[in-house]
């Protein structure tokens, strides 16, 4: 949906070439899959990215399975509220690893070993010393007396030693206890020996994270499946903030424990968001304001009706002569000469006060635009205080107040435009959007109505208008309004794009992919065509016919004619899901990271790249587990 704001306004479509979106339509995953990802916002998606990246938050199960499983699940994050500090490390446990998978039928009382067992190990209270016990646990032997033990001897003095050092551990003795499990391991080497020796190091004061990971390093070159080990591996790289390792461990155990452990599934979580937000930090600390797709520029100006260039003085400056020639070079949708010619109109100094308030608000606009949402408030503030009653600084400024999350202001925006002008179309339909944002569809059908009534040439007051019927269940009077609006704007590519929506969302795949042709044969008659309806005819066809093929054919020519079209990006990405193509997923997610405009947007796409990053490695590091993927995300779809 597009309009003067963005984010949860208009950047939700990151094109921001979509006007409306029809309603929660299952996206190219999840309509044959249970694709499960973060919701990063809180409100119904509406767009065509939410479509293709849809949230199926409802489902409360992690389903992070990788690429032998993507056609049955494919999916990259399991969404959960989590806390933000680290849990608390498992303790040690009892017996050894080979002990433990010959018993592995038998029913018995959990432990720390299981996934949701104690924190503390139960471990019998050792009995007290008798004559006969064996002296060699109190005694350090040299590598030649280890070397004349019988194999069975040195598997029972490891044993003794690790019940020794569990009850030294008991007694919170962790520098103690550590000695015992080391001459455990001395003894004979198991990954449980390492593993509880790592608790001892998770205990000390201060924790002594880096020698946990060391020893889960050893615990897992000897049993890479050790499930306890990679959970406190994973939980020291957390604790000494290496997000990725974390990340590749938390997966890792989460699907090899078959998404049994809720505090692992929710670790992925919190790693995730944690990794995704510092890395975005860190991207936009250093990134070069840019603007964003020609798509999506061009459908943000469209939300506005067209005015006039602006009629300069008698005898005009250099700067009033620079600023028309940046509004001419907008209305050709040259939108780079546009933003560098009011630089240099401002700079140079603009002779009259009308002028200086056209040359702010379209500064402002592009400031917008590149994700400066301060600079963009700086400057439709001093356009309004050389010109109060500019009624589209005031538009844009209630966009600014939407993305700052200021509702309340961006109405009294509203309010204080109509004051001045209650006969601007523009001011109305704005509003109407911050409703239709709101979900308040019925408010919102009446301000696309009066923005129609005071103009009804200004095609996206009906579109949105047939879209909020529909979204209010009216849906024969929105089908109706598409269909006269269809006929009063022939030439037109939207409603036939966006009537295409409904189509598609009405399960009607044939006629809507008829109306995505029609949409498409008119933009190409654009010197640059808006690629949506090419997107849109690609996701239409793979839920229709399946057929990935065409829709990533579809995709790749919309990527041709605008390669920044993240809608394109996003719906190939799952594709690449869909057939398995985990790593190339990955690629388009980092891709969808590039584009991204603000740190939100940033993060929430790096939250996808990461994810599925995190999978591919699992495949790597766990090709054996291909097959029981695959079973698994059968049992849970």
């Amino acid at each position: 949906m597009t309009g003067a704001c963005t984010n949860r306004y208009t950047s939700e479509d990151n094109s921001m070439a979509s006007h409306a979106r029809i309603t929660k339509t299952k996206s190219v995953a999840a309509e044959r899959t249970h694709f499960l990802f973060f919701k990063m916002a809180s409100s119904e998606p509406t767009t065509f990215i939410d479509r293709a990246q849809s949230f199926i938050s409802e489902n409360k199960r992690v389903i992070l399975l990788g690429a032998a499983a993507a056609l049955a699940v494919g999916g990259v994050a399991y969404y959960a509220s989590t806390s933000s500090r680290p849990h608390a490390p498992p303790d040690v446990e009892k017996g050894t690893r080979k002990e433990k998978k010959k018993s592995k039928g038998s029913k018995k009382k959990k432990t720390v070993r299981d996934a949701d067992g104690p924190i503390l190990e139960e471990i019998v209270p050792p009995k007290p010393k008798v004559e006969n016990e064996d002296p060699l646990v109190d005694t350090q032997l040299t590598s030649e007396q280890l070397a004349a033990l019988s194999s069975e001897k040195r598997a029972e003095l490891a044993r003794k030693l690790k019940e020794r050092g569990n009850a030294t551990y008991k007694e919170r003795k962790f520098n103690e206890a550590a000695v015992f499990y080391t001459r455990a391991i001395q003894v004979a080497p198991d990954p449980i020996f390492y593993s509880n020796r790592a608790a001892c190091y998770v205990n000390m004061e201060p924790p002594q994270y880096e020698l946990v990971v060391s020893d889960c390093d050893e615990a897992l070159k000897l049993d890479n499946t050790y499930i306890k080990a990679l959970n406190r591996r994973a939980m020291a790289f957390e604790s000494l903030h290496r997000y990725e390792e974390a990340l590749r461990d938390f997966t890792a155990a989460t699907i090899l424990d078959k998404f049994s452990n809720q505090s692992t599934a929710q670790a992925v979580e919190r790693v995730l968001q944690a990794v995704s937000h510092k890395k975005a930090a860190e991207i936009m600390a250093t990134r070069e304001p840019r603007l964003p797709s020609f798509t999506f520029i061009a459908a943000y100006f469209s939300a506005f009706r067209p005015r006039p260039h602006p009629a300069l003085p008698e005898n005009p400056s250099t700067g009033d002569n620079t600023l028309l020639l940046a509004s001419q070079a907008l209305e050709a949708a040259d939108y780079t000469h546009a933003l560098t010619l009011v630089n240099e109109a401002i700079d140079q100094g603009i002779s009259w006060a009308q002028g200086r308030a056209e040359a702010l608000n379209l500064r402002g606009t592009f400031k917008f635009l590149v994700g400066d949402v301060a600079g963009a408030k700086e400057d439709l503030l001093a356009s309004l205080e050389v010109v109060p009653s500019f009624t589209q600084s005031l538009v844009k400024l209630a966009s600014v107040h939407m993305e700052q999350g200021d509702t309340s202001s961006a109405f009294k925006c509203f309010e204080e435009a109509i004051k001045f002008n209650e006969q601007d179309p523009d001011i109305y339909y704005h509003r109407g959007q911050v409703y239709f944002i709101m979900n308040e569809f019925s408010q919102a059908a009446e301000n696309y109505t009066k923005s129609a009534e005071l103009d009804d040439t200004f095609v996206f007051s009906h579109i949105q208008l047939a879209v909020a019927q529909y979204k209010s269940g009216n849906i024969a009077n929105s089908m109706a309004t598409f269909r006269r609006t269809l006929k009063a704007f022939p030439q037109r590519s939207e409603p036939q794009n966006y009537y295409g929506e409904l189509l598609l969302d009405q399960q009607r795949y044939e006629d809507a992919v008829e109306k995505f042709d029609r949409a498409i044969e008119l933009e190409k008659l654009k010197p640059t065509p808006n690629v949506l309806p090419l997107v849109n005819k690609g996701l239409a066809l793979f839920q229709w016919k399946r057929d990935v093929g065409v829709a990533e054919r579809c995709c790749g020519e919309a990527l041709r004619i605008d390669s920044e079209c993240e809608a394109a990006v996003a719906t190939l990405a799952q594709l690449s899901l869909q057939q398995s193509k985990i790593p190339k997923a990955a690629e388009y997610f980092k891709r969808q990271a590039e584009l991204a405009r603000s740190e939100p947007e940033l993060q929430n796409a790096l939250t996808y790249q990461y994810a599925t990053g995190a999978q591919a490695e699992f495949l790597k590091n766990y090709p054996q587990m291909a097959g029981q993927l695959n079973a698994l995300a059968q049992s849970l779809s």
